[in-house]
Formats: C-alpha cells, structure tokens, sequence
C-alpha cells in the first residue's frame, strides 16, 4: 500500500472516529434536554407515581453502552492490547490443534 492510500485510510478512520464522538455529545444533550422534561411531566401529572426513573436509567444505559463503545472504555478493562493478545494465543492453540 503506497503512503497515499495509508494517508487517506487513516483520514478516513479519523473522520468517522470524530463524527462517532460528536454522535456522543449530541446524544448526551438530547438527554440532558428530554429527561428533566420527562422528570417535569411525571411530577405535574401523577406525583404520587415516579415513573421517570425508567426512563431516566434506562436511557442512561444506553447512553453509557454508547460511550463505552465509542470511547473504546472496554479497553480499561482488557487492557490495550488484549485484542491482539487474545488473536495470537487462539492462533497458536489452532496450531497446535491441526486447525
């Protein structure tokens, strides 16, 4: 692969990384926006039933999937080159098994 083709794959793996995080920012302000809208109608309408936290923690963790997958969180947890780890020690245990 020659410099310019590499060049322009890593702008473009740049352009849909930045476009993810903007994806993130906008949906945690949808969030901040409809949620204490949601908080407002339950407490008006039926105070005695606080139906808001189902929406709250539930679009809460989709929020949070949604920014551990795009800020790569799991990482944290793995480690930063548990993927390549794990890829070389299934191929060696493929090897030696004749697969």
């Amino acid at each position: 692969m020659n410099v310019n083709k590499m060049q322009e794959a890593r702008y473009f793996k740049a352009v849909k990384k930045v476009k993810a995080i903007k994806s993130v920012f906008l949906h945690v302000a949808i969030y901040l926006l409809i949620i204490p809208g949601v908080i407002y109608f339950n407490l008006k309408f039926t105070p005695n039933y606080h139906w808001f936290w189902f929406s709250a923690l539930g679009w809460g963790v989709g929020l949070l999937s949604h920014i551990f997958q795009v800020f790569e969180w799991y990482k944290v947890f793995l480690g930063k080159d548990w993927e390549q780890k794990k890829i070389n020690e299934l191929m060696i245990k493929n090897a030696s098994n004749g697969k």
